[in-house]
């Protein structure tokens, strides 16, 4: 067994733990914030089933981009299908009978890539193009954005230009996955994917990738519009209530 194989299975293997473990502390800490006021954006709905359907439309959909802008939609739709897409291509790598509809897919995931990067390089140019949009982005927002594309481009790079040995790539991860350490072959394009795949769960947990969990939480989405017919308590105010009126 390669040194080289040994340290990227560790890689994987703290920054596996780490994401896990940021990302149960960070959604506990957003389930237990107060929201003491009741501040859906409006219109909103009156139920919570509405609300639900609000959240679904917002992660599916973006529709709140959509209204907002429909250029950045654009590419931010091309750029989280694309990537939805790339993600369940790499599936059959975890898999040692892959499921039929993840075999369906191989052929569209490359279109995947390309749409993941297509949709990075518009959503980064308007970061650099846009007066009002480049004052309010620090260093953080462009890291991330060139982490990302860097990921896209060398996964591209070994489908068309360098290819690598994807059966003991395959092997490699399954072996992760039992505790197993395989031998990881050792071409650069996919050292440099695989490497960027560990810093990008290593900072997920602590950098505004936590959106992705966040909008779920966010009370000006997943509010109910009921607060002349409902007083809006949070628990944590209840006792002190209670007290006041005693």
């Amino acid at each position: 067994m390669s040194t080289l194989s040994v340290i990227y299975a560790l890689l994987f293997y703290a920054a596996a733990a780490l994401m896990v473990l940021g990302l149960v502390f960070r959604i506990k800490t957003y389930a237990s914030t107060p929201t003491p006021l009741k501040i859906p954006l409006m219109p909103a709905p009156l139920t919570k089933s509405g609300a639900a359907f609000r959240v679904f439309k917002e992660v599916a959909f973006f529709e709140s981009l959509f209204k907002s802008n429909r250029w950045i939609w654009i590419f931010a739709v091309l750029f989280h299908a694309g990537l939805a897409l790339a993600l369940a291509r790499h599936v059959r790598y975890f898999q040692a009978d892959v499921w039929m509809v993840i075999k369906l897919i191989q052929p569209f995931g490359i279109y995947g890539g390309l749409a993941m990067v297509a949709g990075l390089l518009g959503l980064w140019g308007r970061r650099i193009v846009q007066e009002r949009i480049r004052y309010i982005s620090g260093p953080s927002d462009h890291l991330m954005l060139a982490l990302l594309v860097v990921i896209g481009v060398s996964g591209l790079n070994m489908k068309f230009l360098a290819h690598t040995d994807i059966v003991q790539v395959k092997a490699f991860f399954l072996g992760l996955m039992r505790f197993n350490i395989q031998e990881l072959p050792t071409d650069g394009p996919l050292l440099i994917h695989l490497g960027a795949v560990v810093l990008l769960m290593i900072v997920f947990p602590f950098s505004k990738l936590l959106h992705v969990p966040g909008v779920f939480f966010s009370p000006s989405r997943n509010q109910v519009d009921d607060a002349r017919d409902k007083r809006h308590l949070a628990p944590w105010a209840a006792p002190m209530d209670a007290d006041r009126e005693a």
